[in-house]
């Protein structure tokens, strides 16, 4: 069963085929590879040789609190009732941003990009929020035009927090939808009515934000084809400029709070590809591309125009644009991502708390590239995210003869061209629309880490 979508193919043969887990490539090496043999002084020196470049600066602060657990959540967040557990956050946080900038030539580094996730952002007052960004604003040199996005529960906003968000200087918000039936919002501990969301919208186009993205997740408990089409067309209805569509894992043995969904209720694994199909099929017959994976924007958006102009780029964060930013991410458990050198802070407060305390750098693991790992992560990233490698490119950028380096992977590429994956030729490896879908598992052809890999992957569909 073949159905021709602009920009992408769906093939079930092929789909049930290559299911297989993978990494999302967020990162190349992934973020299993991520070590605690990596020291402060390894960040230090990776910092040093980032100020050496003055490459732009991308800044990532993750406030990892929720007054309720989500029971689908994979994220690093801390449940509380008594908002008074983020006071001590929002002090550490401000030392940890002091602390960081002073080891980095934010005089001839602009940043580009802020983001800030969870957790739940607006899970802190207005008031902490304006004292952290005066502090990031005080020891970072922000770019007039740059892109300063927020994540936000929509339970819990009011209008005038919108607005003094976008006054504040945020420019582009993102919410998760998830799903608008109301007995999967039961089912997962996530109730939010149709007509809040609706609201919350109108909000943030009344504030003039510059672009908004929705989450959505499918294989949830309870849903199925037709009641995720109506979740589908209510979304096309809302109008954002993004929307991600994931797929749920279930693994309660990585994450206990999944414990609390009802296994038996999970859609089928023929029953979530056909949601998939449809949802790609509706969105893409509507207004939006196909950026790749789960992300689907609208023409005009920057995720579009820079995969357009061969600027997307993947992070932690997913698809962005900036490729030339390196990022620095403050705050417990957020992740730093140099050239030379990934890094991630503590997960746990006190252990946050404790190295910002006693004046370190609050890093718990790291990684430290090679020079293969670069060269390939160039490949891997090229692949999610502008769909084809120029060999040429890569030749001259790392003075390699590219079939030669890769003649072990080039043979492996064989074999997916044979399923109609790619496309292969002398200059270009190029996904085809078929292939897009599976991109993921075009881009492992490269990973020189896959075989010592230990950590249990997500499927690629």
């Amino acid at each position: 069963m073949v159905s021709q979508l602009p920009g992408v193919k769906f093939d079930l043969n092929l789909i049930k085929k290559y299911d297989t887990p993978t990494p999302r490539y967020t990162s190349y090496p992934a973020a299993t590879e991520l070590r605690e043999s990596f020291t402060e002084q390894d960040f230090k020196d990776a910092i040093a040789l980032s100020n050496a470049r003055k490459t732009p600066l991308s800044l990532y602060f993750h406030i990892p609190f929720c007054l309720s657990a989500c029971y689908y959540c994979g994220c690093n967040i801390v449940v509380s009732g008594n908002k008074n557990i983020a006071i001590p956050y929002v002090e550490y946080l401000t030392r940890d941003i002091e602390q960081t900038a002073k080891l980095i030539d934010t005089r001839d580094r602009p940043v580009v990009q802020i983001h800030w996730g969870g957790g739940t952002p607006n899970y802190l007052s207005t008031g902490q929020i304006e004292y952290i960004w005066k502090r990031i604003a005080s020891n970072f040199k922000i770019d007039t035009n740059a892109e300063v996005s927020i994540e936000i529960n929509p339970r819990e906003i009011s209008r005038d927090y919108i607005f003094f968000l976008r006054e504040l200087g945020f420019n582009r918000i993102s919410f998760g939808l998830q799903d608008f039936d109301p007995q999967v919002q039961v089912a997962v501990n996530r109730i939010q009515p149709e007509d809040m969301l609706f609201s919350v919208m109108g909000w943030i186009r009344e504030a003039e934000f510059e672009s908004v993205n929705v989450d959505l997740i499918y294989g949830l408990p309870h849903q199925n084809l037709k009641t995720f089409k109506q979740t589908i067309q209510k979304t096309i209805e809302l109008d954002p400029d993004r929307i991600a569509v994931f797929n749920f894992a279930y693994v309660p043995w990585v994450k206990p709070v999944q414990k609390n969904i009802n296994q038996n209720a999970l859609p089928a694994p023929s029953e979530k590809l056909e949601i998939l199909k449809m949802t790609i099929e509706e969105l893409t017959s509507s207004k939006y591309l196909f950026i790749g994976m789960d992300h689907f924007a609208k023409p005009n958006d920057e995720l579009a125009i820079a995969q357009r102009e061969n600027a997307l780029k993947r992070n932690f964060q997913g698809y962005t644009t900036h490729q030339e930013a390196e990022l620095f991410g403050f705050g417990a458990t957020s992740v730093s991502m140099l050239q030379e050198a990934y890094a991630q802070n503590h997960k746990q407060l006190k252990d946050y708390y404790q190295a910002i305390e006693a004046g370190h750098l609050p890093t718990y693991k790291g990684y430290k590239l090679t020079w293969d790992d670069m060269l390939r992560r160039d490949v891997v990233m090229t692949i999610m995210s502008g769909m084809q490698v120029n060999k040429q490119e890569i030749e001259h950028k790392y003075n390699i003869v590219f079939d030669e380096y890769f003649a072990q992977e080039v043979q492996q590429l064989h074999l997916l061209e044979d399923d109609g994956l790619v496309n292969l030729s002398k200059q270009d490896i190029e996904v085809t629309e078929t292939g897009r879908l599976l991109v993921r598992n075009i881009a492992v052809i490269f990973d020189a880490h896959k075989a010592t890999r230990e950590r249990k992957l997500s499927r690629a569909i």
